[in-house]
């Protein structure tokens, strides 16, 4: 039975000469009680208005920034051993994680069946040393840390979203739904985001070729006008990791205004005490995410990414506020 969806009254999309997409402030339910317990508990928060940009920043924009800056990222750097007590002195080079899906089932949860830390692989060479980015300029640039995510919104006049500025946007004025776009994951048997189809990790109904990262304009915006923010690559935030929401205000006048995420003790990662590294809040799913593996292609859903850590399915977009 298809459940009929309330959406705000939202005008045209407003949208500025650099691409921008005006989110107007309004007060919400973040999160969500029905899935993965990160997610809990669905909470009300107030979002002042802001910018955002209508895609995922593109390996092109990034080229730009890079040929304006000379910025190397971190992927490119070999990493310092001092980071990673422990690590083997052989795999202190530069490279990045990549997704390599195996040719049959695989018999265990273990995701070391299908990512590997491939040397050279970075923005430019999204599948290491051999690869490149011929056609892929219009496609999210992906292999970039946080700082190097930031390091660009900073080039550009922008920031990074918060969590909750993300989430808002994502809604598309559905703040109800499942999806950005309703409470279908394909209605009618159309496919509204670049989301695994198929069994993950081996069986990928999407034509070779057209089975990792997608143009960021190749699939319907939302309800804001908004591109990608579901599926695709997962996105960076500014937002420290906490492993659960904040319980609901009690009164309606300590709602929450512009929250910023949890305090970056609590992000730390408690099955490597040596390793100090931060955590930050990814959203919105990738390309991997599968209705059998990983159900995070809803504004709802987060996951937790060191800083320090780039793959083949992270890319970022940016705010600009008033």
């Amino acid at each position: 039975m298809t459940v009929a969806v309330q959406r705000e009254d939202v005008s045209e999309p407003s949208i500025s000469e650099d691409g921008l997409v005006w989110i107007a402030g309004k007060t919400f339910t973040m999160g969500s009680d029905k899935h993965y317990a990160e997610e809990a508990p669905s909470h009300p928060v107030r979002v002042d208005g802001f910018w955002i940009d209508a895609t995922p920043v593109t390996n092109r924009q990034f080229g730009e920034f890079v040929a304006a800056t000379s910025y190397i990222t971190l992927a490119e750097k070999a990493p310092d051993p001092k980071d990673y007590p422990g690590a083997l002195p052989h795999m202190l080079k530069a490279g990045s994680l990549m997704f390599d899906p195996p040719s049959e089932p695989v018999t265990s949860p273990d995701i070391n069946q299908w990512w590997t830390f491939k040397f050279g692989a970075d923005w430019r060479h999204p599948y290491g040393r051999k690869s490149d980015l011929k056609r892929k300029l219009d496609h999210p640039v992906v292999h970039v840390a946080w700082c190097d995510a930031k390091a660009y919104a900073d080039w550009a006049g922008k920031d990074l979203p918060t969590e909750a500025e993300w989430e808002l946007a994502a809604r598309g004025g559905l703040d109800d739904a499942e999806f950005a776009w309703g409470n279908e994951l394909a209605p009618d048997g159309r496919q509204m985001a670049n989301t695994w189809q198929g069994i993950f990790p081996h069986h990928n109904l999407r034509s070779k070729g057209n089975d990792r990262t997608s143009p960021v304009t190749s699939f319907p915006p939302n309800g804001y006008g908004v591109y990608d923010m579901i599926g695709n690559v997962w996105e960076w935030t500014s937002d420290f990791w906490s492993t659960r929401h904040p319980e609901p205000a009690a009164k309606a006048c300590c709602i929450p205004v512009n929250p910023r995420g949890g305090a970056i003790e609590m992000s730390y990662d408690p099955r490597q005490p040596a390793i100090r590294i931060p955590r930050r809040v990814l959203k919105g799913g990738s390309h991997l995410c599968a209705p059998n593996y990983c159900r995070r292609y809803r504004p709802a859903a987060r996951h937790a990414e060191p800083e320090d850590t780039s793959t083949s399915h992270v890319g970022f977009r940016c705010v600009k506020r008033p």
